[in-house]
């Protein structure tokens, strides 16, 4: 995405039509007036009607009453019925005409993007009028309950906004006239959404309304209100029922506004709001990981509540609500999962690699004794408080109140160690205990040494003394000592409740409107926002700052965002809903891609760190809720806090995308430069400065030090294209081939020498190769023409990225290759000789399968083959170095080999082989080694495979290689030859091949910056290390992602930047680093995150190059779009809930 003018149009032309097309929609809750094309009349007078209808079956009700002639209550059935019927009747027509198949013609249009909106209509009641009046219902289930629910709506609508009984509430006739008006028209609102055609809804939580649960958001507003009536009627002498009342007949007039801003939230998004509100401030809980888990801990929660209220005894209440509210503080479910584990390992007695080791069960049991012991104490604590307190004395000096002052003290404690613990105390000043210069781990972590002895104590103070002195606190209330009531059993007769209730309103209410004011700031100081609006809206909020203020005050209240529409300061109240903002499961989506696997990498690690920072509280206040920003290098790890328990707090991480767009880029160097001010600053730096990025919605916390990939990228200009050592690498190459191919065979004898121990039987292995020293011929000019002209013409270095090899495959090249079949033996030990081009009169014999073949190809100067020599190991012990089967045949041409064969590196052959590890004891090793070594006939077999593979890399031409052809086979794409063919049918041997060329890359990189290799022992050295401690290959590999999770020390890959036009060396390297994590502002993360909503789900406004998805330096709005659940939002890794463990 590329950065562009503020000025650009908030919608696009087409959507703007389709927003002024929908939001009348929304507002009339469903008749769409506004039409993209030219409709019959008959369109509007119909949807006129069915819009009207309920208030004309209503009206005959009323009218009824009026007259004296109905009771209030017929009125209601009879209006009712009537609608019930009519709710029927439109059903059964929508589906009959869905039913009815009916072909229409369209005509042709140049319109494409209108063409989806245009409708053609033959009658007033044809098929295709009915089924755009009435869409229908998906189920037949929904078809009935939302006719009979419309029925009864009807009908209690009726009775409530009947005028006598308004009249009653306010005494005024005009208001009566007035409320009877517009309520009726909120009436039909609601049923014309439910029953005819449901409107989108600008509050839209799930992205798909699978189960139809849209069409009943306005009438179960439309109930609610109703029901409020209702109980005034029945419970009579209640003031406070009767003002209610008269407030909600007002109120609901005004329910289509409400609807239309989407303020209100739909009933799924309400239900879950609502037990999370209940949960925490009603029954003392927390807002948990998963719907599931608030659905249990809410039943359990409003069940322990129940229980308590029918217990007659004081002290067996304060003991089971104690214990119970201790245990529901706890993380129960992973403390099951580890016990289920457990024992199920001591069933099976075995450990898998799912189960938890020995040192993580036991730190569990640990965990559990901690946790017994302080149930003890805290029943002990509870009872004999409750016992022996004396709740007679009513003042200040009462033990209640001592406990209280206590309290008050130990929290002022922890509040002060809490921000010791920070960079920045109040988001403003910067403390002087924290280190100045954190740019590295032990520096940092020899710097931190006095913090984290605060820690421990704040640790203590807040795990171990502030749950008894609360205990102490609530165990001495008086209101323990009176009767029974549902009040005591909730508890909102205690103090706390509404101390937690108002910090948290308090905390909202700051939070947003510092998130106003930076918006609203923003605007017009940052150039690069400012559009030329932003003057009228600066003046608009300042003239209407009461209202804005209001706006502010009431989405506090509701605990729901502050909408800014398209993140201008166009404030509005965004519906409630859950803390976690988005309607799916935690982790369950992410848009994946190659840089995903980092990100997997690192959370473990970051989990540990994160365990300590936020036991020593260097995160500041854990609420659920609550947004972390983490940086390092190119990464962006955003975190989010689900649920906080007793020592224990579950958290969500979200990795972003590394593939940087320009929006992305500038954010993130704000970023950049907002952790700088932070922890880079020098060591004479004043001692208490400000934090010059106030404003921002983010505020630095501290570091943390993570075992992760260091990403680092260097021009390999001087060293790639230096003839030198590209020449160098040929000859590298070759002893790098015979390294890898010794240690891959004998890596295979531990596995194959108990097999060639019960074949050989002490026999000899008998072994059959190409001659290397063949009767002298006449050299053919035709070897090389076939093997270099025919191999390379089609393979130059014009075009470095072929992702696919150019072949040439000629009749006379088939011709030329024949790959003879096993020959088998009758007798072991023995050859019978024959020609070779009739292998198929050799038998077959079983005991053959020890004896090692290989046959030369076919050689276009010499097309009769020589007979094949028989040749033995020299050594007992050979075959334990020996090749598989399939590697055995030949297919270079006998004068080729042999002249290929000086190359190889004899004495590097000889000092590999004996600096292998022993087969056998210690004191045969040094003999059994130096005999290997000796074996003329393995060598040759070795001079065979390795030159073969050195010739389908390279080929014949003694010419050093182009950085072109170095970076084509480093990324497995190989010239075509006759070797390459033989190579291909063995894949095994081909990825040692490309191992070795990739191996040698690195060695050449390493010579020329660490310099030369001085001796055997040193190459050796070096290529174990690459073996042990370094992946060679490619990014896009599987194997290196599969590296990146194993953690490989290092990692390095090739590239080439077209742009820059140079090649490129990428090493990855595992170290512990330090992640700069920041807190961001909760409730400009979720305002933006509803306009994300809104826009997207809504306005459908989803260009990419949209205002309110482009680069802000305050708000970080591209980022927090960028962290949203997808679809909206796009992180290309999101964790399951992680539980951190906080002692």
């Amino acid at each position: 995405m590329r950065r562009m003018s503020p000025d650009v149009p908030l919608l696009n032309d087409y959507k703007q039509d389709f927003f002024l097309k929908r939001f009348p929609q929304t507002v009339l809750g469903g008749p769409r007036l506004k039409l993209g094309f030219c409709a019959p009349p008959y369109i509007y007078v119909n949807q006129i009607i069915l819009f009207l209808m309920p208030w004309v079956l209503g009206g005959i009700g009323t009218l009824l009453y009026q007259l004296g002639i109905l009771e209030d209550y017929h009125t209601a059935a009879l209006s009712g019925g009537l609608m019930l019927f009519a709710a029927f009747v439109i059903q059964c027509t929508s589906v009959y005409a869905r039913n009815k198949s009916v072909t229409v013609e369209r005509m042709l249009t140049t319109d494409v993007l209108a063409e989806e909106d245009e409708h053609e209509f033959t009658s007033c009641a044809g098929a295709e009028t009915i089924k755009f009046l009435i869409p229908g219902k998906k189920y037949i289930a929904n078809t009935v309950f939302h006719s009979v629910l419309a029925g009864v709506m009807c009908g209690l609508g009726t009775w409530y906004l009947l005028p006598n009984r308004i009249t009653l509430l306010y005494g005024s006739v005009g208001g009566t006239a007035l409320l009877f008006v517009f309520g009726w028209m909120t009436l039909c609102i609601g049923e014309y959404s439910l029953i005819v055609n449901t409107a989108t809804e600008t509050a839209t939580f799930q992205t798909q309304d699978t189960y139809e649960i849209t069409p009943l958001m306005r009438p179960l507003y439309i109930f609610f209100f109703v029901s409020v009536d209702l109980a005034h009627r029945f419970m009579v002498n209640m003031p406070a029922l009767e003002q209610m009342n008269q407030i909600l007949h007002i109120l609901f007039i005004f329910l289509p506004f409400l609807w239309a801003l989407g303020t209100l939230p739909p009933p799924d998004a309400l239900f879950l709001w609502a037990m999370e509100q209940v949960l925490e401030f009603g029954l003392g809980g927390s807002p948990m990981s998963t719907h599931l888990r608030l659905l249990a801990m809410f039943m359990a929660s409003a069940g322990a509540a129940v229980t308590s209220y029918f217990i007659p005894s004081t002290v067996a209440v304060v003991l089971f609500m104690t214990g119970l509210g201790f245990l529901l503080s706890l993380n129960l479910s992973e403390m099951g999962f580890v016990f289920k584990h457990s024992v199920t390992r001591q069933r099976v007695r075995t450990k898998s690699k799912t189960l938890p080791n020995g040192s993580e069960t036991q730190f569990t049991w640990k965990e559990c004794v901690f946790y017994i012991i302080m149930l003890v104490l805290a029943l002990l604590e509870t009872s004999l408080l409750h016992h022996f307190a004396d709740f007679s004395q009513i003042s200040r000096s009462n033990p209640q109140a001592i406990v209280g002052y206590i309290l008050m003290i130990l929290l002022i404690i922890l509040w002060i160690l809490r921000e010791i613990q920070s960079v920045y105390i109040l988001g403003i000043f910067r403390n002087p205990f924290y280190p100045k210069d954190v740019q590295s781990v032990t520096v940092f972590l020899e710097k931190q040494t006095r913090l984290l002895k605060i820690g421990v104590v704040r640790r203590i103070l807040l795990t171990l003394v502030s749950p008894f002195a609360m205990i102490a606190f609530l165990s001495l209330d008086s209101s323990l000592q009176r009767p029974q009531s549902v009040a005591v059993s909730i508890g909102f007769t205690r103090a706390f409740r509404m101390v937690g209730l108002a910090r948290d309103r308090l905390i909202q209410f700051i939070s947003k409107l510092q998130f106003a004011v930076t918006v609203l700031l923003a605007s017009w100081m940052e150039k690069k926002q400012r559009r030329k609006s932003a003057a009228t809206l600066c003046i608009f909020n300042i003239v209407f700052s009461p209202f804005v203020l209001l706006f502010i005050v009431f989405s506090t209240l509701l605990s729901s965002p502050l909408l800014p529409l398209f993140t201008l300061p166009v404030f509005l109240v965004g519906f409630p809903r859950p803390i976690q903002s988005w309607p799916g499961a935690v982790g369950t989506a992410a848009c994946v891609c190659a840089d995903t696997v980092y990100y997997y990498q690192m959370v473990p690690s970051l989990a540990a760190a994160l365990q300590s920072a936020m036991a020593a509280g260097s995160l500041g206040l854990l609420l659920p809720g609550s947004h972390y920003l983490g940086r390092f290098q190119d990464r962006l790890i955003w975190i989010m806090i689900l649920e906080r328990g007793y020592t224990y707090c579950c958290i969500n991480i979200k990795g972003l995308e590394l593939q940087e767009t320009s929006c992305h880029t500038a954010e993130a160097r704000r970023v950049d430069e907002v952790f700088e001010g932070a922890f880079e600053q020098e060591e004479y730096a004043r001692v208490c400065s400000l934090n010059e990025h106030f404003g921002n919605i983010l505020t630095p916390c501290t570091v943390l030090p993570v075992k992760l990939y260091s990403d680092a990228r260097n021009v390999l200009s001087g060293i790639i294209d230096s003839h030198e050592n590209l020449k160098e690498f040929k000859d590298d190459l070759v002893k790098v081939l015979v390294w890898i191919l010794v240690h891959d065979c004998s890596k295979r004898s531990s596995v194959q020498e108990n097999v060639h121990k019960t074949e050989n039987k002490g026999k000899e292995p008998v072994v059959i190769l190409p001659t290397l020293n063949p009767s002298p011929q006449p050299h053919c000019p035709e070897d090389m023409d076939s093997l270099n002209s025919e191999t390379f013409d089609d393979w130059s270095d014009d075009n470095i990225f072929d992702d696919e090899l150019t072949i040439k495959k000629g009749k006379e090249e088939k011709d030329q290759l024949k790959v003879l079949p096993d020959t088998n033996l009758s007798l072991p030990g023995s050859v019978e000789l024959g020609k070779v081009g009739d292998p198929g009169k050799l038998p077959e014999n079983s005991l053959y399968q020890t004896v090692i073949l290989g046959y030369p190809a076919v050689d276009k100067g010499k097309q009769d083959m020589a007979y094949i020599p028989l040749m033995e190991f020299s050594c007992s012990h050979s075959h334990l170095l020996s090749f598989p089967k399939e590697w055995r045949s030949n297919c270079l041409p006998d004068s080729k080999m042999k002249e290929m064969s000086s190359l190889f590196p004899e004495d590097w052959y000889q000092f590999v082989l004996r600096q292998l590890e022993s087969f056998y004891s210690e004191e045969e090793a040094s003999d059994v080694l130096e005999e290997i070594a000796k074996d003329k006939v393995l060598k040759d077999f070795y001079v065979h495979v390795v030159m073969t593979c050195y010739f389908s890399l390279f080929g014949t031409d003694n010419m050093a290689p182009s950085p072109g052809h170095i970076l084509r086979v480093y990324n497995g794409v190989l010239p075509w030859s006759v070797a390459l063919d033989w190579l291909v049918e063995k894949p095994e041997l081909f990825q040692l091949a490309l191992k070795a060329f990739r191996y040698t890359l690195k060695l050449m990189i390493d010579k020329a910056s660490l310099g030369p290799i001085e001796d055997f022992k040193e190459l050796t050295n070096c290529l174990e290390e690459y073996e042990s401690d370094w992946y060679i290959g490619l990014v896009s590999d599987e194997k290196w992602k599969e590296a990146v999770l194993q953690e490989k020390p290092y990692l390095f890959s090739l590239g080439y930047d077209p742009n820059m036009g140079v090649y490129t060396g990428r090493v990855l390297t595992l170290q512990d680093l330090l992640i700069q994590v920041g807190k961001l502002n909760a409730e400009a993360v979720r305002g933006q995150w509803a306009n994300l909503s809104w826009e997207l789900l809504y306005a459908t406004n989803d260009d990419e190059e949209r205002y309110s998805i482009q680069a802000h330096p305050l708000l970080l709005r591209n980022l927090t779009v960028q962290a949203a659940d997808p679809p909206l939002g796009y992180p290309i890794y999101s964790s399951k809930p992680l539980h951190i463990h906080l002692y």
